[in-house]
């Protein structure tokens, strides 16, 4: 084994955005910091996630309005696409990103050891790698941010081929005739509309009685309907119970609530059922950290039971989000370093969906609310009212606002329709400073906005609506 490496105070393994951010911040708060990462820096959000992803739903909402050109009064001849573009241009895009994350480790004095990490039984991390073989890395603390990967589905072999992750598909270079997505989540959606939008027959199974069964069910019927009128088939209240490849295809047995077995095929297939944590090779049960559902446990603060061991972002559980991830870091690494900081306030995490139409919200849902025994006004405003949504041709969707009816107190936003991904940030901020209805009515909103819906829906949670 190779010499000890110098002393850090922080050790982070992992460089996706919670790691990167963590290491960043505990730089910034004047530590001794080094990063281990086995692959690329910005690991799977960055790489082969959230902005690869992101591009190419970004191409095909630019496509879909060439299609529809002739509604806007523009003549446009023989549209057409080159998908190995598309996805050369999305591989573009993370690798600016990754190499963006090199310059602020660089700029922020960060070491990066690449490699990969477990512990040894006395505790201390090893990293090993071709080149230096294995080496102690000798740390104060350690913050484990190794995240998670797509999860196996019993029954269902992934080869890459007919039967895909979502990793998978942002290389793959072609569309197929047809696909079925496994899951109707985030990920599900979004590549749903994908496929769809380039011309591929789309199935959707979901096991749940509605898409995104995280969200509020009258966003999850708003996008079904939008999903149908797109073409896109959904299959729910079904799950997916065993899968068999050939030279043509994909065939999977779907199983109902009922037990009734149905046979589907496809040329492919993508698993987009969730995803599992890293946590093996690791040595973690060795040296006395506990998991939880397959996810390292950890108190508020993020500290293991091991004293010095810490791990934030997608290893520790739902939700798995990157900007989740992000501040988890941030709360961590600042607890380790005495700063006066705050647990993160899960109840004020938005979460998107960045299909066509989007989907956006943040807090409780109205069966949530209602289930936690509140009473609850709702306020819902559609988008295809407003002066600006039908100067776009943004009709689709709506805004949902649930409060509490004793206190007015917003418990709860979910919006559907164009740019709800950017619309929520408004509404986590009300979330978190614990605005009520009159106060988001009696914010003056700008005219002609799509962000006029909030406002009006707020007003209409109490019968003062203007437009509707």
């Amino acid at each position: 084994m190779a010499a000890k490496k110098d002393a850090f105070e922080i050790v982070v393994v992992g460089s996706g955005p919670g790691g990167y951010v963590a290491a960043i911040r505990a730089a910034q708060l004047g530590l001794k910091t080094a990063i281990v990462e086995r692959d690329r820096l910005g690991g799977v959000c960055l790489n082969w996630g959230c902005i690869p992803s992101k591009a190419l739903l970004t191409n095909a909402r630019i496509y879909n309005h060439f299609l529809e050109a002739d509604e806007w009064g523009i003549q446009v001849e023989k549209v057409s696409f080159d998908i190995d573009h598309i996805i050369g241009r999305s591989r573009k895009v993370a690798d600016s990103l990754s190499k963006g994350v090199a310059y602020l480790m660089k700029k922020n004095q960060i070491e990066v050891i690449n490699g990969t990490a477990q512990f040894d039984s006395e505790g201390l991390l090893v990293v090993e790698n071709d080149t230096d073989g294995k080496q102690k890395i000798q740390a104060d603390h350690v913050v484990i941010a190794t995240g998670a990967r797509a999860r196996k589905i019993p029954g269902i072999e992934v080869d890459g081929k007919t039967v895909l992750t979502s990793r998978h598909a942002l290389e793959l270079r072609k569309i197929p005739k047809s696909v079925v997505v496994i899951g109707g989540g985030a990920i599900g959606c979004e590549f749903a509309y994908f496929y769809n939008s380039f011309g591929a027959d789309v199935t959707i199974v979901e096991m749940m009685d509605q898409l995104l069964p995280l969200e509020d069910h009258e966003v999850g019927a708003e996008l079904q309907k939008s999903f149908k009128k797109q073409g896109i088939e959904i299959l729910l209240g079904s799950k997916v119970s065993k899968s068999k490849s050939t030279n043509s295809g994909v065939t999977l047995t779907l199983e109902d609530k009922s037990g009734n077995s149905t046979a589907v095929k496809a040329e492919m297939a993508l698993n987009a059922v969730g995803v599992s944590a890293n946590v093996e090779n690791l040595n973690l049960e060795e040296i006395g950290i506990e998991l939880e559902n397959g996810h390292i446990k950890v108190d508020h603060w993020y500290r293991t039971a091991r004293p010095g061991v810490y791990a934030i972002g997608d290893v520790i559980g739902p939700p798995w989000l990157a900007h989740v991830a992000s501040h988890e870091g941030i709360v961590c690494v600042e607890k380790i370093a005495g700063v006066n900081t705050h647990p993160v306030d899960y109840l004020t995490i938005p979460s998107c969906t960045y299909c066509q139409p989007q989907v956006a919200s943040v807090g409780l849902t109205e069966r949530k609310a209602r289930e936690q025994g509140y009473s609850v006004k709702i306020g819902k405003f559609p988008f295809q009212v407003l002066g600006k949504a039908r100067a776009s041709r943004a009709t689709e969707g709506f805004v949902k606002l649930i409060f509490d009816e004793k206190y007015g107190e917003l418990l709860g936003a979910h919006i559907i329709g164009e740019e709800a991904t950017e619309m929520i940030a408004e509404l986590v901020t009300a979330k978190a400073l614990e605005t009520t209805y009159l106060e988001l009515l009696k914010t003056v909103h700008a005219h002609p906005t799509l962000s006029e819906a909030v406002m009006e829906a707020a007003g209409a949670a109490y019968g003062e609506q203007i437009h509707l």
